[in-house]
């Protein structure tokens, strides 16, 4: 009898913890008051906030609550870890504050803007809009510029750039092969609030950004695919210990 008694607790103990598990994404995405409209999340979870890695899950809304979509990503963090950004979230007094230049990846809601890349057209099943990065392509991150936070076309070869500090868009690096926009301190941008905010290609697996979020070529290239802007997805980033602090505010930032 002791035998048994202890096999069904241990039985139920597992069937809690597999519950537990299961149900997570519901539980951590149930009190933030996302949009009803919302049917894809960018889960991004991060140890602490010097964190320079964490694992990206994806998860979309069903009847019964929010599921997860394939195995977790491994991907890549600022150098010097998160800070909160500007978002669609409630302000977050606690915890480190987005600044421009400090190295640190946003943690929030974000919505996610354009899809680009180095080819003319989108990749397979992308369906966000997309935009071809040339080299007079470039995304303004000097504070004092009235572009600040903006993609921006030169006219032509030779112009003057009209800033002192931008990030170019046709890396020969080949990190921005593909990419995402994050709309990270957008409408409106504040000056010196961050920016040039991306989900792009790693340079190597663990390697920090300067603020972005990275991983490998393919797991972006299925990211594209499977994102669906009728389907209103939204990026959510943080430590693990804050997400119960994120609450989507009641007018988006």
């Amino acid at each position: 009898m002791e035998g048994n008694g202890t096999e069904k607790l241990l039985s139920m103990l597992i069937s809690l913890i597999l519950f537990f598990f299961s149900a997570r994404p519901s539980f951590v995405l149930g009190s933030m008051n996302l949009p009803a409209t919302t049917q894809q999340v960018v889960l991004v979870e991060t140890d602490s906030w010097t964190s320079t890695t964490g694992e990206l899950q994806l998860l979309s809304r069903t009847p019964g609550g929010w599921v997860a979509v394939g195995a977790k990503i491994p991907v890549s963090l600022g150098k010097n870890g998160l800070a909160w950004g500007r978002g669609l979230q409630q302000e977050v007094a606690d915890g480190p504050q987005k600044v421009e230049g400090d190295g640190k990846a946003t943690a929030g809601v974000f919505h996610l803007g354009t899809a680009f890349g180095y080819e003319p057209g989108p990749p397979p099943g992308c369906k966000l809009p997309y935009r071809q990065a040339t080299d007079r392509d470039f995304f303004v991150d000097d504070p004092h510029s009235a572009d600040y936070n903006t993609w921006v076309t030169l006219p032509a070869a030779g112009w003057e750039k009209p800033w002192k500090s931008a990030e170019t868009l046709r890396r020969t690096d080949y990190l921005y092969e593909l990419g995402i926009v994050v709309l990270q301190n957008s409408a409106p941008v504040v000056r010196g609030k961050g920016s040039a905010v991306f989900l792009h290609i790693w340079r190597n697996p663990g390697s920090p950004t300067a603020g972005c979020t990275a991983m490998a070529k393919d797991n972006l290239q299925a990211l594209l695919a499977w994102l669906d802007p009728a389907k209103q997805p939204l990026l959510i980033q943080a430590p693990r210990g804050e997400m119960h602090k994120i609450r989507i505010a009641d007018a988006p930032k």
